[in-house]
């Protein structure tokens, strides 16, 4: 990701860009996981849409994930959005778990993006975009999902066999979809008509927020 953000905090944008790769996100999140790479990707494919030049402007940016930590610490690493601004937020409809929104509010555009059916592997959660992957993966969804069903219970009665190979599935599964490109596994579609507090669980957000002054003077 070739990031733009502003110096300091209350300081205009840097005059060059700066890197962040999965192995940064990672050391936010404080470990590698499926959920992390996936939602990783999905932003991949929505900043592709909003920055067609490649270069995510950290400053004008809001997003929506599911409740998983993966997911939201993905996006507020990438975005800068933050609960205590009003501009990170949970979907109000729990079908887009595995989903994120991006938005950026000096255009005005949204971008909605998931992965496409066949790597989906959440028990009972549809593929909210109709995209379907053309390649066979490596490891078995149903595999994967009935071994997610023993392993995500509490019951102590999980083997310790159990876990490592759900943690090498999913190993296997990631670095599978990304020895190719990632269209071939995510899809993503500008949102029209936008509204925020239409897409966001108004109960989990924090009612009276913060200016956010780091972009303040970034012009």
């Amino acid at each position: 990701f070739e990031i733009l953000a502003t110096k300091g905090t209350q300081g205009r944008y840097y005059p060059y860009t700066y890197a962040i790769t999965m192995k940064d996100i990672v050391k936010f999140h404080g470990h590698d996981c499926e959920g992390l790479s996936h939602a990783a990707a999905c932003a991949k494919i929505a900043f592709n849409i909003l920055f067609p030049d490649g270069i995510i402007d950290r400053s004008v940016l809001w997003g929506i994930s599911g409740t998983s930590p993966c997911w939201t610490d993905a996006v507020a690493f990438l975005t800068g959005a933050r609960k205590q601004y009003g501009n990170l937020g949970f979907f109000k409809d729990k079908k887009y778990g595995h989903s994120i929104v991006l938005y950026r509010e000096d255009t005005g555009v949204a971008v909605l993006a998931t992965w496409k059916k066949g790597i989906n592997n959440i028990p009972g959660e549809p593929v909210v975009l109709p995209g379907t992957i053309t390649w066979t993966p490596k490891v078995s969804m149903d595999e994967v999902l009935k071994l997610k069903d023993i392993v995500k219970k509490a019951d102590g009665k999980q083997t310790p066999y159990q876990v490592d190979l759900m943690r090498y599935y999913q190993w296997m599964h990631i670095n599978d979809i990304f020895s190719r490109p990632l269209e071939d596994s995510y899809q993503a579609k500008v949102i029209e008509n936008f509204k925020w507090e239409e897409w966001v669980d108004q109960t989990k957000t924090i009612r009276n927020t913060h200016v956010r002054s780091d972009t303040r003077l970034k012009n």
